[in-house]
């Protein structure tokens, strides 16, 4: 990895569609040497992936606008403008959904990288700040999505997983 400074102007970086949500890569894992990644994340009013664990990836959030659902077994929290979300190694079934009336938006570090990565194999590139539906995926496709996550650390469950929370 390079000891140079990184700078970043808006919207430099890969945005992407991913599960409904846009998700603009301002670093990648390949500028830090997998260090660690940042992710500028739009999500829509009911918008958010399902539940899923990644047990070596420490993710957090910082809301900078709007409502997000945060789930996990533990329970749910709701995040607002200001709040932050640590979501640390160890393998937290967790999921977010956007449960306001209005486009959400945060801020998501992950430790190391990888995450980006995902996004990039399974995201559609479009412009800044466009959404795309999330895809309708068949049983084939899901079996797909998921050895990909497998292949970058994260295990998905069903979209029901957390619900007696």
């Amino acid at each position: 990895m390079a000891h140079n400074i990184i700078t970043v102007n808006e919207n430099e970086g890969k945005t992407l569609a991913v599960v409904g949500d846009a998700y603009q890569i301002i670093i990648s894992g390949k500028q830090t040497g997998g260090a660690y990644a940042v992710i500028d994340m739009l999500v829509p009013p009911g918008g958010g992936p399902g539940p899923h664990a990644h047990a070596d990836i420490h993710e957090s959030f910082y809301l900078i606008e709007g409502e997000i659902e945060f789930k996990t077994k533990g329970g749910i929290y709701i995040a607002k403008k200001g709040s932050f979300v640590n979501i640390p190694k160890g393998g937290e079934v967790h999921c977010f959904k956007n449960t306001g009336n209005t486009i959400a938006h945060m801020l998501c570090t992950v430790i190391p990288s990888g995450l980006d990565e995902f996004f990039e194999e399974i995201g559609t590139p479009t412009a800044a700040g466009t959404f795309l539906p999330p895809p309708a995926l068949n049983e084939e496709d899901l079996g797909r999505l998921k050895v990909i996550a497998e292949k970058y650390g994260q295990k998905l469950y069903p979209p029901d997983y957390l619900d007696a929370v």
